[in-house]
């Protein structure tokens, strides 16, 4: 018995025969088409009336264009899925959920991704699933503690320091948003900020194991070196002009020479001319003289030199005077504490004071 073929009808468009494709039947016998007969035999996913995410989908090989292989194997799976065929040109906005042939695998899950969609929306009475529904991706996934697109967020913890933890990732890393509109991070963020923290501890493990030379101060040698560099320049400063007065004593009346400056502000209100006072001298200049760290300091270094007296000169037991051979030294003490500051890394993990805190967020991100 000869096999009878599918009957096609046609319209004529602009003077071209075009096929119509009306029902259920002409879907299922398209892969029977002569390409001829098609309209055309490409597309491109982009810049047409149809929907580009659904174009997208069809594009299988990511091209950007969709082709006659990829319009075939995309009717093959929705004909798999679908009991009766003529629901598909029916131009419906909703797929009722009885519509869906269960009879196999394919259909099977999509019934099911159907119900938890329904479900997820507060809808798991309803027997319709409407294109509006399907394309609310953050409503779907707004309830969900894991939706499949890879990204944890504070909602997929149920352990509250692994959520502070998260959340510090993405405060100190930044984060990605999810399916369902949160903020969370992807693995390679998570990597990256425990990379952070063990930079961040062998850094600080380096200061702790070599304390005497690094932290020539103990927990107070950033304080006393920012009180260093506060009045380095000045006191470099004094120490030269003590050499060039010893270079020349006679040079000694011209570098304390601040009579001319004095007649500039002293019709002036001098509290407010303290800039001005800061660049005089930080005090009187003698040839091989110390620095006495208590008496004749320019009032507008004395703050600044008794915070250095207390955090520098004191510890290092320096009480009245400074030599020049003293300051070299003090210079020198903070080499080492210079070069572990240039060495510092995992700066984004330095908020976090407690390593042991850092340590049990990783073993239970592993363990999660």
């Amino acid at each position: 018995m000869e096999e009878v073929k599918h009957v096609w009808q046609f319209s004529r468009v602009g003077g071209v025969n075009r096929v119509n494709l009306e029902s259920g039947a002409d879907l299922q016998h398209l892969g029977e088409l002569d390409q001829k007969l098609w309209t055309a035999l490409s597309c491109p996913v982009h810049g047409l009336e149809v929907d580009s995410k659904t174009l997208e989908l069809i594009d299988t090989d990511k091209d950007g264009k969709i082709k006659v292989p990829e319009i075939l194997a995309a009717v093959k799976w929705i004909l798999s899925v679908i009991k009766n065929p003529d629901d598909l040109v029916r131009h419906n906005n909703c797929l009722p959920l009885a519509a869906i042939n269960d009879d196999n695998p394919l259909g099977k899950d999509l019934l099911a991704s159907s119900k938890q969609i329904l479900k997820n929306l507060g809808k798991a009475d309803s027997e319709v699933l409407t294109v509006e529904e399907t394309s609310d991706t953050e409503a779907i996934f707004a309830k969900t503690r894991f939706n499949g697109d890879g990204v944890i967020t504070e909602d997929t913890a149920k352990d509250e320091n692994l959520k502070k933890c998260i959340n510090d990732i993405i405060t100190f890393i930044g984060g990605v948003t999810d399916r369902s509109g949160k903020q969370g991070v992807f693995t390679e963020q998570i990597e990256l900020f425990f990379q952070h923290c063990e930079d961040y501890a062998a850094w600080h493990a380096k200061a702790e194991n070599n304390s005497s030379v690094i932290l020539p101060y103990g927990a107070d040698t950033q304080k006393a070196f920012d009180a260093f560099k506060t009045v380095r320049a000045k006191i470099d400063d004094y120490f030269v002009r003590c050499q060039l007065a010893e270079f020349d004593p006679v040079s000694a009346d011209v570098l304390n020479t601040l009579t001319a400056r004095f007649e500039a502000i002293s019709s002036k209100n001098l509290s407010g001319c303290m800039d001005e006072i800061a660049e005089f001298p930080l005090a009187k200049i003698e040839a091989n003289k110390p620095l006495n760290l208590s008496k004749g300091i320019n009032p507008a270094w004395a703050g600044a030199l008794a915070t250095f007296k207390v955090l520098v000169t004191d510890p290092a037991k320096i009480k009245k005077e400074l030599t020049e051979d003293d300051w070299k030294q003090i210079i020198a003490g903070f080499d080492a504490f210079v070069t572990w500051q240039a060495e510092k890394a995992g700066t984004a993990a330095e908020a976090l004071t407690l390593m042991g805190y850092v340590q049990y967020c990783r073993m239970t991100i592993k363990t999660n």
